[in-house]
């Protein structure tokens, strides 16, 4: 499985939010609550993105579940 790995700096901050921006000029408006404590303006984060192959089976089933239990209901 490969995995996007991205790199942002934290451009500023605006009230409760961070403005990240990318390389390539993308912004991303995040919840600085959800930053590490130590960031600061100008602070370089790495951003890992990879497809969640457990979560995925576990929604599949998950879904797979309420169909059965739908379809098994008893009819009143």
């Amino acid at each position: 499985m490969s995995a996007i790995v991205i790199k942002l700096t934290i451009d500023r901050f605006e009230e409760d939010k961070a403005i990240l921006v990318a390389d390539d000029g993308t912004a991303i408006i995040w919840p600085k609550n959800k930053l590490p404590t130590d960031v600061h303006e100008g602070s370089v984060l790495s951003l890992d993105i990879r497809e969640a192959i457990e979560r995925e089976k576990l929604n599949k089933q998950t879904a797979k579940d309420i169909i059965n239990e739908i379809i098994n209901r008893p009819v009143a």
